[in-house]
């Protein structure tokens, strides 16, 4: 604690607390042998027990504001801190690690805490003061108001006793006290809004200037980020991508068109030789039997295609009525059958 400043603790509570503190060092260090009624302090515990500390003050409604009155927070910290020996040390332990400053004005101490968790206290200022004095106002109009509204209601009952005695003055001399108080109580009522009025303007400039100083610090990153960023480079790189994207199509369109060894042919004249082909696949040539190779006869064609199983006698029946009907005779079905020349 020699780095730590403890002036604001009292000569009784120095003798009392780092005087053993010191004198147990030195006699730590001249020699082995420790007392064994010596009070000793386990440093990490008490680094655990600063940190319980402002945390609880953290979520108190003490944090409104970073300057609050010692024996405020000595009652806040009662169940953390069982006694005052250990509530000092907890105290020398946070302005050791720069998250709290104790100053004493005008008699009282009050103590500043840091605003964030990881940021460091500053000193005391004039503002600082200024608050805490606003907030020990407000304070103290509240517990005024409070006293003089208990008042008004004895005053209150006291007139509806005596008129219940039948003492008339005493009751109107009652009523007279309690109009009194309340008047008393709307000016207190007056000057406690006002206070409040300030406080609150306080509290919303010190917000505002939390939210200027983020803006602030977005802005510089912002800048930073984009310092090498321009206009004109971004739309040189969407023009870029643009045109590594139409190239990409057009090598996917190449190689989905395949290979044509450099011929070029005309899709009508394939659809119109298919079409061809198509047709002649449903008409194919009959040889007649009994015909004489490069005779006269015309050739004759079928659109059915002949089941192989059908016996010789019964295609060339087949034949034979097909034959004259080309030829223009038809046989009777009296007369024997004859083979008959079809006429030219």
């Amino acid at each position: 604690m020699a780095s730590v400043d403890s002036s604001w603790i009292s000569w009784g509570v120095g003798v009392f607390l780092l005087k053993p503190l010191k004198w147990t060092l030195s006699n730590m260090l001249g020699d082995n042998k420790v007392p064994a009624e010596e009070v000793l302090v386990a440093v990490e515990l008490l680094k655990e027990k600063a940190e319980e500390v402002y945390r609880l003050y953290q979520n108190s409604p003490l944090s409104s504001h970073p300057v609050v009155a010692l024996s405020e927070l000595s009652t806040l910290c009662a169940g953390s801190c069982p006694d005052e020996r250990t509530f000092y040390l907890v105290l020398l332990q946070l302005q050791k690690e720069k998250r709290v400053t104790v100053l004493e004005q005008n008699g009282e101490k009050i103590v500043k805490f840091a605003r964030g968790p990881h940021a460091k206290v500053s000193p005391v200022n004039d503002v600082d003061v200024g608050v805490y004095q606003l907030m020990q106002s407000e304070q103290l109009l509240s517990r005024k108001v409070e006293s003089l509204s208990q008042e008004a209601e004895r005053c209150k009952e006291d007139a509806r006793r005596a008129c219940r005695a039948g003492k008339k003055q005493l009751a109107l001399r009652s009523l007279k006290s309690k109009q009194r108080t309340e008047k008393r109580i709307e000016a207190l009522h007056a000057k406690l809004d006002t206070v409040q009025g300030i406080l609150d303007r306080i509290y919303a400039s010190q917000t505002d200037q939390m939210v200027f100083n983020a803006y602030q610090a977005g802005v510089g990153a912002l800048k930073l980020s984009m310092k090498d960023v321009t206009v004109e480079k971004a739309e040189s790189l969407v023009d870029q991508i643009q045109e590594l994207c139409d190239t990409q199509d057009e090598v996917s369109q190449t190689l989905a068109g395949g290979v044509t060894n450099g011929l070029d042919f005309d899709s009508e004249e394939l659809e119109k030789e298919l079409d061809i082909l198509l047709q002649d696949t449903t008409k194919e040539p009959l040889d007649l039997p009994g015909r004489h190779i490069g005779s006269a006869c015309p050739t004759f064609y079928t659109n059915s295609v002949p089941n192989p199983r059908i016996s010789d006698a019964e295609l060339e029946a087949e034949l034979e009525k097909l034959s004259l009907s080309e030829g223009g005779l038809v046989p009777s079905s009296k007369s024997p059958k004859r083979q008959l020349e079809p006429t030219l």
